[in-house]
Order: structure tokens, then sequence, then C-alpha cells
């Protein structure tokens, strides 16, 4: 159990580094089957000008170029928001055996919501998925950002 929350804890340090840089406060690390982090990331859309710079798609790139594979087969994504369609197709290519996600994503969620990237008969690829570790940590940061981008 202190994985989860030490693994959790870190991609909410990643958030909380995006939401400091005016990005959507998201964070995702990669553990691989020991538990020990691989690669850690958060969202760089805007400073990077790429919309494919989400911090799960960051994180993948990272953690295969640490171990020198495309596929992270035996590996955990923790990301502090459910992954948007994008980034589980991501998730699905590369092989991990497990995410696990703190905030759901009503609007844009691509995995328990939205296009529901795994449960279509065409991914070849489906890991085991725990949501809710970290949610409230997680949803407090989201929803701070945007309070205060409103005005």
């Amino acid at each position: 159990m202190i994985r989860f929350a030490s693994a959790m804890d870190e991609a909410l340090a990643e958030a909380r580094r995006a939401a400091e840089r005016g990005e959507v406060p998201v964070g995702a690390v990669i553990t691989d089957p020991s538990g020990a982090i691989i690669a850690r990331a958060h969202n760089r859309t805007r400073s990077d000008r790429d919309p494919t710079a989400h911090a799960e798609m960051l994180a993948i790139r990272a953690a295969a170029q640490a171990l020198g594979s495309e596929r992270l087969t035996g590996c955990t994504l923790w990301v502090t928001l459910e992954p948007c369609a994008m980034c589980a197709g991501a998730i699905a290519h590369a092989r991990l055996a497990r995410l696990v996600y703190a905030a759901p994503d009503p609007k844009g969620g691509g995995v328990e919501h939205g296009a529901r990237v795994f449960a279509q008969p065409t991914c070849h690829h489906r890991p085991e998925i725990l949501g809710g570790i970290g949610e409230v940590e997680a949803a407090r940061l989201l929803s701070d950002f945007f309070a205060l981008r409103r005005g």
C-alpha cells in the first residue's frame, strides 16, 4: 500500500509543477515491475506548443527511452486524471500492465468515460485499471486551477 501512496504522491507533485507553469495540472509517473519510478512528467501542451504533450504521453516516451523498448511490459502508469482517448491508445500500444488514475474525467476521459478505448473490440491490449487513488487531491488541484482561470 505504501507504493500506491508514494507513486501517486509523485504524480500529484508533477501535477502541481504543471499548475505552477500555467499548464492544466495533470502529472504522471511510470513504475517498473519492482515499483521503482522510471519516468515522470506533467502536462506541457502550452509550453511545448504541442497538443500531444499530455503528462501520460511524455511519461510513456521517457519510460520507453529509459528501458530501450517501445513495450513497457509489466510497468504501471500512475496519472492524476483519467486519460483521454489519445493517451489510452498510447497506453495500449505501450502494453502497460496497469493504469492507476486519481480523478475521473466525465468530459474528456477515454477509459471509463467517452470513447472507452479499452472496451473496444479493436483494442489489442487492455491494462488492469484502478481509479480513485488520490482522487480528492487531484480533483482539488484541477478545480482550484480552473477557478483561478475563470477569475
